[in-house]
């Protein structure tokens, strides 16, 4: 069942974060946050996930510091002006006011370029590509939401490559695109690639690529960006190379970043009114084994129990021998999401044979005890799939075709997302905000159609919907 899911996900999500022990909301900082071992564990292999990922594409993991001075984040007009309402500024160190004003880094351009002009000397030195995952601080002015909206994002991956032409620079917008396809494929996360409009571009790029995705509300939510620099960061802070034939050049750069908001969509588009569903790829437990306990075969049931759980030691598996009605356990692992429950009582045994249950589909199965840990991988990879699947179905379930002003306003009345002809101008996406009550978010390549504000011949949709 996804009634409440649908329907009541504002409640329904903020209730999964505590009762699966995800967060603790209770900190005394507004929009800052305290992870719970058991969500630190799904943020732990989701970050090894994209690790692995970017070190096959050539990646390499760095650490800068926190604090950027402020004559450094000044140097780029047009990328503070971006930030400027969101930057939190230490001005004293202990008693003593500093003598420069430090900003807690709201993304960190300012505080890695300046490095990197001293690390790249020579073309020979590029391509160079490295990224970090650190926390950022951003002043949140807008209704602070864990996970979604935050005032310290405390999972913030960021990658910066820079290179000796602008093909090149092109070429690694494509690859972390497909590096983010892999990335989000692999959680199961469906997402809409798009273009931003200029207007709403990274401060300082040359352009913006979009990842987002659609919450069970209705609601876009931006999960990933990959932004082509050119040469505007590295003319500020003189990040240049010497070429082949001995000419300096500027650098060509790139950068992308993630934050906390994948993990809020890896948690909020699989789960259900039970509770979270989580992809076995990054389940901190992908198998729990639940005894069935009888009061004079109790040992003999706690030894194949037991056993169990050694055949099973490749996956993340638990034995819970809590003292408590198997009810209970079931409702407790069903609401943390754990992909597969695996059950075993004396009758079981008798008949050499164990219980399956899926957690997306309430499925049980029963196997043959020596067929276990082949059915345990294979119904594995049986729920990753499903839930791809499923949540692909459910995005698509909440795309509407707009071929006229009306249509956008009636999709974002319905709590869906309207995919509309438009030319790219200001003023036609101003007649849509004042229509639909949000404008363009983002521009996907199209069939060739009429602007439904101007009637201009267009190749490009606009994506509108509410977003958080």
């Amino acid at each position: 069942m996804r009634d409440r899911w649908r329907n009541s996900f504002s409640e329904w999500y903020a209730e999964q974060l505590d009762r699966a022990e995800i967060l603790d909301v209770r900190y005394p900082v507004k929009g800052t946050y305290v992870w719970r071992p058991y969500g630190f564990r799904i943020r732990a292999n989701v970050l090894k996930l994209i690790r692995q990922i970017l070190d096959e594409a050539g990646h390499e993991e760095a650490l800068f510091p926190l604090l950027i001075p402020e004559h450094e984040f000044a140097k780029e007009a047009r990328h503070i002006a971006g930030f400027e309402d969101e930057v939190y500024w230490v001005t004293h160190g202990g008693r003593s006011e500093l003598g420069v004003k430090l900003a807690l880094r709201p993304t960190s351009e300012t505080a890695m370029y300046p490095i990197l002009a001293l690390w790249i000397r020579s073309h020979a030195d590029l391509p160079l590509k490295i990224y970090q995952v650190v926390n950022t601080f951003r002043y949140e002015t807008k209704h602070t939401r864990p996970l979604i909206r935050m005032r310290e994002i405390t999972t913030f991956k960021e990658a910066h490559t820079a290179h000796a032409s602008a093909e090149d620079a092109e070429r690694q917008v494509q690859v972390a695109v497909e590096c983010y396809r892999r990335f989000f494929d692999a959680l199961g996360i469906p997402y809409i690639i798009s273009r931003r409009p200029e207007w709403d571009k990274f401060p300082g790029a040359e352009y913006t690529i979009a990842f987002d995705t659609i919450f069970p509300d209705g609601r876009l939510l931006q999960i990933a960006t990959v932004h082509n620099l050119g040469q505007n960061f590295s003319r500020t802070f003189e990040i240049t190379f010497e070429t082949p034939e001995g000419r300096q050049e500027y650098a060509y750069q790139t950068c992308y970043g993630i934050s906390d908001r994948v993990i809020a969509a890896l948690l909020a588009l699989h789960g259900d009114d039970s509770g979270l569903c989580l992809m076995p790829e990054v389940a901190p437990l992908q198998v729990v084994v639940v005894p069935i306990w009888f009061k004079e075969r109790k040992e003999e049931v706690d030894r194949e129990a037991e056993a169990i759980v050694r055949e099973l030691s490749c996956f993340r598996v638990h034995l819970d021998t809590r003292e408590l009605r198997p009810g209970a356990k079931y409702y407790h692992w069903e609401l943390r999401g754990v992909p597969l429950r695996v059950e075993i009582g004396p009758r079981d045994i008798e008949n050499r044979q164990v219980t399956l249950v899926r957690r997306d589909t309430g499925e049980r199965i029963t196997v043959a005890r020596s067929a276990l840990r082949q059915e345990v991988e294979r119904q594995l990879r049986s729920i990753g799939d499903a839930l791809r699947e499923r949540a692909w179905q459910e995005m698509r379930s909440m795309l509407r075709e707009a071929g006229a002003l009306e249509d956008i306003e009636k999709a974002v009345g319905e709590r869906c997302v309207a995919l509309a002809p438009w030319c790219g101008s200001k003023e036609c996406d101003e007649t849509i905000e004042a229509h639909a009550g949000v404008g363009v978010g983002g521009v996907m390549e199209a069939e060739p159609g009429r602007c439904v504000v101007c009637g201009r011949s267009t190749k490009h949709r606009g994506i509108v919907g509410r977003s958080y």
